[in-house]
């Protein structure tokens, strides 16, 4: 497993298989996210979620330390499609990112933020979000 920030020249970081031992959940793909949990997802991706891409593709992306496992594990059910990798040391730090590019972008992440007054709410993330929607002609 690679440790450290990924770069333009390493490519995607490889991806981390989350043990999890609780009772498997059905996709979110199945099933309608509940307002909490809509709220949690929309919430952690305004508050602390980058949103670019890789200059080929968009994709937003969580990055944080490894004492919050269980809530990426969560944003993995809540999101299916988005990936996990790490976790990495780099810089005296100990994280993991969560990454949503291509369909699940797409097809989940961008209708429910395209639904939310982000312009009223948070000024900066509102900007970042539209630069990356223009630059990748979403």
């Amino acid at each position: 497993m690679k440790h450290g920030a990924p770069g333009p020249q390493q490519g995607a970081p490889p991806e981390v298989a989350i043990t999890d031992t609780s009772p498997p959940t059905p996709p979110a793909a199945d099933r309608p996210l509940s307002d909490f949990h809509r709220g949690l997802l929309l919430g952690i991706l305004i508050g602390e979620g980058s949103f670019g891409g890789d200059g080929r593709q968009p994709q937003i992306t969580l990055r944080m330390h490894t004492r919050h496992q269980r809530l990426f594990e969560r944003l993995l059910e809540l999101v299916p499609g988005s990936k996990l990798y790490g976790p990495y040391d780099h810089g005296g730090r100990r994280y993991f990112q969560w990454m949503a590019r291509g369909q699940v972008l797409r097809d989940t992440l961008l209708p429910m933020l395209d639904a939310l007054p982000l312009e009223d709410t948070d000024e900066y993330v509102y900007e970042r979000y539209q630069e990356m929607k223009l630059r990748y002609k979403l």
